[in-house]
């Protein structure tokens, strides 16, 4: 029997990459209940303000606020609780490490199934200050000059 593919991204951190410089990403593995899983299935949920941090050598999400399933009865979930990631002890001890670095942090970038398990994509990065994100927009701004420009001269005008 043919496997599916994955989906692609059921939920995105886009503000992530604008925000912070990322140094390395990892894949974790999500723990969730079931009506977590049905709302995250249907896009319902947000990883705008989400951080994780490693507490007593296990790595969790905070601020990973997923909606409440509509269908759900008085049993449903809470929607920010914090939930915990699966990863291997190595990469545990190698995050707890960076995180007490000064200036990092660890930022999810995005949640998607793979083999239907929930993963989360987790990233060490640093903060970027105001004039890195401005020099962002410009190099970005004149990239997009560029392309413009040889496009045009490709049609002949």
């Amino acid at each position: 029997m043919k496997k599916k593919k994955g989906l692609p991204a059921a939920v995105e951190n886009r503000k992530a990459r604008h925000e912070y410089h990322i140094e390395d990403t990892y894949e974790a593995g999500l723990v969730l209940v079931g009506t977590e899983v049905k709302s995250l299935r249907a896009g319902k949920a947000n990883l705008q303000d989400a951080y994780a941090a490693i507490k007593d050598g296990e790595a969790w999400v905070y601020n990973f606020h997923i909606s409440p399933y509509e269908q759900g009865n008085q049993f449903n979930h809470d929607p920010k609780r914090p939930k915990k990631l699966l990863l291997h002890k190595s990469e545990i001890r190698r995050l707890l490490s960076m995180q007490r670095e000064k200036g990092y942090t660890l930022v999810p970038l995005k949640v998607y199934f793979k083999q239907g398990k929930a993963k989360m994509n987790l990233a060490v990065a640093v903060g970027k200050k105001l004039y890195d994100k401005r020099q962002d927009i410009a190099e970005r701004s004149a990239r997009r000059d560029i392309e413009r420009a040889i496009k045009e001269k490709g049609r002949g005008e």
